[in-house]
């Protein structure tokens, strides 16, 4: 898939982390499952990968949590 940032690069299945903030919590999760532009490292994550990370940020919220990092795991 063309890169819809750079309009340069192809996408390839790969891993990233993914940085979240809302409010007071900010989420760090690594090894997170994408397709990642090869020219200027944007991903795309799928609906199932983006589904389970909006879960995870949804839990860290409720915690309270101000500051988390995380390993993906599906």
């Amino acid at each position: 898939m063309l890169c819809t940032l750079c309009k340069v690069g192809e996408t390839a299945h790969g891993m990233t982390t993914v940085v979240l903030h809302r409010g007071d919590t900010a989420l760090i999760i690594k090894q997170v499952p994408a397709d990642v532009c090869t020219n200027c490292g944007e991903y795309y994550l799928s609906e199932a990968i983006a589904d389970r990370v909006l879960r995870l940020s949804e839990e860290a919220v409720e915690k309270g949590t101000e500051v988390e990092i995380l390993r993906f795991a599906a």
